[in-house]
Order: structure tokens, then C-alpha cells, then sequence
């Protein structure tokens, strides 16, 4: 018996090519939906710029949302699940990026800026992810006196590498190639999928995870069943349960169809 589906964005639910989600799974929520089936959101994106759902926002078809990769978890006004980034942690982080002229976002926990941003932060970010210009400020603005939810530093795989020691209590994940979503260790979509299951004593079993990138992996492994999409990496394929097709080419609709029937 499925009782909760939880949906990646960007990949997943939103074409990269279009930026909408396909009539097909908006249709295919919404018979889900009224079957009795919960609908969550397990995204890499923080709350303030989840800005390519109003189709199904304006449905009421979203029970709740898992945000920052786990970090930050809430069911209407109702924040269920938050930890933030040690300071320390933070604060060597921004010290590597600084040093090196890397663009890093940083996320509050109602807001959001960039620091020391160049053409690829605009070029992903503005251009590619439609996210409106995102505000400017110094390493000392974005991280003074406040908790940090999420770090979003532009660094390759090496780099990646190389500032790992010294942020051991972060997790890192990647759902595009140019930038890392940083979070406090334990903080995955994994965690947000228990979380929210507690909250509405839904079982593991009962549930099931739909997914693209590599900070889909745990989800995937996670949930009752784990669904990659046809355009999902291989890495991301190889922890599925179930392979659909592409987001273009109706991959929720095409999925939901074997996993609980037509509508």
C-alpha cells in the first residue's frame, strides 16, 4: 500500500528544457492525490526560491516539503525539522571560498545571498534555473551573527575534495556538475523522508522517492521504493528499484501508472 510519494524538482518533477512540470504528472498527482496519497517535496532548492511549482501549489496537491537536501523540513506554517551548518564549519568553508574568489550561496533560514557571484552563477542560476538575481553580499555579511542552513559553493569534484577535512560535520551533494549543495552532516534527503513519515506515521514501507541526481542517491535507497527518472545519471539509476522514462517524456504519469494504476 503507497501512501506517500516524495518528488525531486529540478530533473524530476521540472523539465530542464521547458522549466514546467509536464501536464502528464501534474494530472497523475492529482489522481494520486485523490486516491489518498501524500505528496511531498524533497528538493536541494531552500524554500525561497521553489519558484516552478504553482501548478501544483495552486491544486493544494503539496502535503509538504523537504528543502535544503533535509536540512529544513516543514508541512504548511509548520517548521517540523531544522539544523544548521556549525559555525565552525561555516566559517571555513567561506574562509576557502574567499580566499580563492569562488562564488558560494548561502541560505538563512528565511533568506538567501551569493558572495563574490561571476557570469556561471548567472548563467545557472538566473539564466538556466529562472531563480530571480539572488542578493549580493561580502563572506562577513553572509555568515555574521546568523545560522546557515546550506552552502552552495561552486567548486569542482577535486576542489570539493580538498575542502572536505576541513568541514567534517557537513554532508555534500551534487544534483548539477558546476556547484555543491553543502549541509549539516545527517542532513539528506533520507533524514527529511523520516521526518516527514513521523510527523504523519506513514511507514518507510509505504513510501516512495523519485529522483534524477546525486543528492537523490539516499532518498532512492531510502524510500519503500526508489524510482530514477530516464534522465537520471547512472550512479542514480544504479540504487533504483525502478527505471521511468524522462521527465519530457512522461516519467511521473508513466510511473505512477504502474506503481498505483490509472486514475
Amino acid at each position: 500500500m503507497i501512501k506517500a510519494l516524495f518528488f525531486d524538482i529540478d530533473g524530476t518533477l521540472v523539465s530542464f528544457h521547458t522549466h514546467e512540470i509536464p501536464p502528464s504528472a501534474i494530472e497523475a498527482l492529482a489522481a494520486a492525490k485523490a486516491k489518498g496519497i501524500h505528496l511531498f517535496i524533497a528538493t536541494g532548492r531552500p524554500g525561497i526560491i521553489i519558484n516552478n511549482l504553482t501548478a501544483l501549489q495552486e491544486r493544494n496537491l503539496i502535503d509538504g516539503y523537504i528543502t535544503m537536501n533535509g536540512g529544513y523540513c516543514f508541512v504548511g506554517e509548520e517548521v517540523i525539522y531544522k539544523s544548521a551548518i556549525p559555525a565552525t564549519d561555516v566559517q571555513a568553508l567561506m574562509q576557502y571560498c574567499s580566499g580563492r574568489n569562488i562564488p558560494c550561496i548561502a541560505v538563512g533560514e528565511h533568506d538567501i545571498c551569493v558572495c563574490q557571484p561571476n557570469d556561471q552563477v548567472k548563467q545557472i542560476f538566473h539564466d538556466f534555473l529562472k531563480v530571480d538575481v539572488l542578493p549580493v553580499k561580502t563572506p562577513e555579511e553572509a555568515i555574521q551573527g546568523r545560522e546557515i542552513f546550506q552552502m552552495t559553493p561552486f567548486i569542482t569534484a577535486e576542489e570539493e575534495k580538498e575542502i572536505l577535512p576541513s568541514i567534517p560535520n557537513c554532508e555534500i551533494g551534487r544534483w548539477f556538475p558546476a556547484f555543491a549543495d553543502i549541509t549539516a552532516k545527517g542532513n539528506n534527503k533520507q533524514k527529511g523522508i523520516d521526518e516527514i513519515i513521523r510527523h504523519f506515521n506513514i511507514r518507510l514501507e509505504e513510501t516512495v522517492a523519485f529522483g534524477d541526481g546525486g543528492n537523490d542517491i539516499s532518498m532512492l535507497r531510502h524510500a519503500g521504493i526508489g524510482v530514477a527518472m530516464g534522465n537520471a545519471s547512472d550512479d542514480v539509476k544504479a540504487v533504483a528499484d525502478y527505471i521511468t522514462t524522462t521527465v519530457d517524456d512522461d516519467g511521473i504519469a508513466n510511473a505512477l501508472k504502474q506503481l498505483i494504476g490509472e486514475s
